[in-house]
């Protein structure tokens, strides 16, 4: 399994920014997908999740109303849009895969950086 996150970058506070996330290497549309990021000196966190037929989604407090997750099956992408960017969304970004109740910890991708500068 490879998850290759994308499309961070240095944004202002108040802008916006679209991640993506190719994964390979697994029946993709059999698994759930989350978004997790992890600041300096913070540990990670789940900040979206969405089923597999992207019907259900689910947000952190910390991101609810500003950050949209998205997939495409047939593309094995997932997706982050942030808006709203706050400094405090300053991070490294990461997908994974879960499947059933089980995140597929094994398998983190090496994620892609967001600074949102004040």
């Amino acid at each position: 399994v490879q998850l290759q996150a994308s499309g961070g970058g240095l944004v202002q506070a108040g802008g916006s920014l679209s991640l993506s996330c190719a994964a390979s290497g697994l029946a993709f549309r059999n698994y759930e997908m989350g978004w997790f990021r992890q600041a300096p000196g913070k540990e990670r966190e789940l900040v979206a999740r969405i089923n597999r037929s992207a019907v259900r989604k689910y947000y952190a407090d910390s991101v609810t109303g500003r950050f949209i997750i998205s997939r495409d099956n047939a593309k094995a992408m997932v997706y982050l849009q942030i808006n709203s960017a706050q400094p405090e969304d300053t991070a490294v970004y990461y997908c994974l895969p879960r499947y059933g109740n089980e995140w597929l910890y094994n398998y983190w991708g090496q994620g892609t950086l967001v600074t949102v500068s004040s």
